[in-house]
C-alpha cells in the first residue's frame, strides 16, 4: 500500500484495502480469543489451589462462552470466498405440483426469513407473487449484513418435501419440490448495463390487497434483452426505488451467469466434471412417516423438523462450509 503505484489501479487498490481490513479483523479476534483462553487458564489454576469448588460455575460458564465464540469465529474464517462478505439475493420458485409446491415454497420463504432474523441479517422481500389458492409462485429476498452470501450460498439447489398433504381430502403422502437460487450482490464496477439492452415496464403492484397496493403504477419489470432475464420489484411505493432494486438484482444475476460460464469452460479444459447446480436435490425434508431433514451433500441430519422450519439452519450452514473446505472448493 505504500508503493507509489498503488493507486494506479483503483479497483485493485480497493480490493487490497478490503483484504487488509479483513485480515486485521481476523488477527484482532484471534488475540481476543487467546486472551480469554489465557484468563480461563489462570482461573483454573486458582481453582485448583483453592480446591473448594467456589470457582467451578464461573469456569464452566467461561468455557461454554469461549466454545460458542470459537465456533462462530471458525465459521467466519471459512468464509474466504471472493463474494462471501457481500449481501445476497435469494430467490425461491416452486416446482411442478401446483398448490402443493407453492405452499412448500412459502414454507421455505418463512424458514429463511426466520433464519435471517435469528442471525441478525436484514431481509427484505423485494418481489412476491402469491399463488391462486395458497403459497407463492415466486419470491425474491434481498439479505444484507456481513457475510450474508457466505452463509447462504450452500442453500442453492432443489429442496424436497415429503408430508401428508393438507390439501388432499384423502390425506395421502405427497412429495413437493422447490428451487432456491442464491447470488451475491455485486458492485457497479463489476457489471455494466447498457440502456439499449434493457426494456423497463411499469405496472401496478399485485397481491392479496391492502391500502395503497394497487393505486399507482409503481412496480417495475426489467428485461435484459440479450439474455432474456426478467427481474421485477414491487415492494416500494416509489417507482424509482423499485427500479434501482431491480437493476441491482439484475446485475447480480448477470455476474453469476458470467462466473458460471467461466467455471464451466475451465472444467472442460481440465477434464473435470461440470458442477450440477440448478436442478440438483440438495436436501430432503421428511415430515411423514418419520421426521428427518437430511442434506445429501454433507450427510448432516436433524430430527427436530419444527426447529429447522422455524429458522434453525445453523447446523446445515456449518456442515456445508466444513464440507466445502474439505472438498477444496469455494463457491
Amino acid at each position: 500500500m505504500a508503493a507509489p503505484t498503488f493507486w494506479d489501479d483503483n479497483r485493485r487498490a480497493q480490493e487490497l484495502i478490503r483484504e487488509r481490513a479483513d485480515l486485521a479483523r481476523i488477527l484482532t479476534r484471534v488475540g481476543e480469543l487467546h486472551r480469554q483462553a489465557s484468563d480461563l487458564g489462570v482461573l483454573l489454576e486458582l481453582a485448583q489451589e483453592a480446591d473448594d469448588g467456589s470457582l467451578d460455575a464461573e469456569i464452566a460458564e467461561g468455557v461454554a462462552r469461549l466454545q460458542r465464540e470459537l465456533d462462530e469465529f471458525e465459521l467466519k474464517v471459512m468464509l474466504s470466498g471472493p463474494h462471501d462478505a457481500k449481501a445476497a439475493i435469494l430467490s425461491i420458485h416452486p416446482g411442478a405440483g401446483g398448490t402443493e409446491s407453492q405452499d412448500w415454497a412459502q414454507m421455505l420463504m418463512r424458514m429463511y426469513l426466520r433464519w435471517c432474523e435469528r442471525a441478525g441479517f436484514k431481509a427484505e422481500v423485494v418481489d412476491l407473487l402469491p399463488g391462486e389458492e395458497a403459497g407463492i409462485k415466486s419470491a425474491t429476498i434481498e439479505v444484507t449484513g456481513e457475510y450474508a452470501y457466505g452463509y447462504l450460498k450452500g442453500e442453492a439447489g432443489v429442496h424436497r418435501l415429503v408430508r401428508i398433504s393438507p390439501f388432499d381430502a384423502s390425506s395421502r403422502r405427497q412429495t413437493s419440490f422447490a428451487s432456491v437460487s442464491i447470488v451475491p450482490e455485486v458492485d457497479d464496477v463489476e457489471v455494466t448495463l447498457r440502456d439499449d439492452e434493457l426494456r423497463v415496464d411499469v405496472f401496478r403492484s399485485s397481491g392479496p390487497g391492502g391500502q395503497g397496493v394497487n393505486t399507482a403504477d409503481s412496480a417495475v419489470r426489467v428485461t435484459h434483452l440479450p439474455t432474456g432475464i426478467v427481474v421485477q420489484c414491487q415492494n416500494e411505493r416509489s417507482q424509482l426505488r423499485n427500479r434501482e432494486t431491480a437493476l441491482r438484482i439484475l446485475k447480480a444475476r448477470l455476474y453469476e451467469i458470467a462466473e458460471k460460464k467461466q467455471r464451466d469452460e475451465l472444467s472442460e479444459l481440465t477434464g473435470q466434471k461440470k458442477e450440477i447446480a440448478f436442478g440438483s436435490q440438495i436436501r430432503s425434508y421428511t415430515f411423514h412417516p418419520y421426521q428427518l431433514i437430511k442434506d445429501h451433500r454433507t450427510g448432516e441430519e436433524v430430527g427436530n423438523v419444527e426447529a429447522v422450519m422455524d429458522g434453525d439452519l445453523d447446523p446445515f450452514v456449518k456442515a456445508y462450509l466444513l464440507w466445502l473446505r474439505g472438498s477444496g472448493g469455494a463457491r
